[in-house]
């Protein structure tokens, strides 16, 4: 399985979410599941059925949570660097839209509305190993765009 790129703070918060995970949701699920089986009929109990849907939600995001976390790859904030690589702040310009500024993450943590895109986006492939002031296509799946790097840190 290939790395999962995380910067120390998405590793943190997926962390504390595993933890809460593992500690209180598994709990409040077992005492659900408990509940609705002292209900009675267990075959038309809609809350038992409900609570062993998000049972089996709440295991899988665990072992979700246990594979990627298992196989980070921690960010290091290891000075400058001339070209774009996970861990950089990029701000690029598209013809006819406004600049925009984020930081390129490991898909894990990627959330475009915090600013954080994934290395594995199509914009995020076209421009790792790029420098700033390069013009490049991105291949994306609504088409092909020019993107513009204006600057990056």
């Amino acid at each position: 399985m290939p790395p999962t790129f995380l910067t120390k703070e998405g590793f943190q918060k997926l962390q504390e979410e595993l933890d809460h995970l593992r500690t209180v949701k598994r709990q409040e699920v077992a005492d659900r599941l408990h509940e609705a089986m002292e209900g009675g009929e267990l075959i038309e109990n809609a809350e038992y059925e409900a609570a062993k849907n998000e049972q089996a939600f709440v295991e899988g995001r665990i072992q979700e949570l246990e594979m990627i976390l298992a196989t980070a790859r921690v960010i290091e904030e290891n000075g400058k660097s001339d070209v774009i690589q996970v861990g950089s702040t990029v701000t690029i310009h598209e013809e006819g839209h406004p600049t925009e500024t984020f930081i390129i993450v490991g898909a894990a943590e990627a959330n475009p509305r915090e600013g954080k895109i994934s290395n594995e986006s199509p914009i995020g492939k076209a421009i790792l190993g790029r420098k700033p002031g390069e013009t490049v296509q991105v291949d994306a799946p609504g088409g092909h765009f020019k993107v513009k790097i204006v600057k990056m840190k």
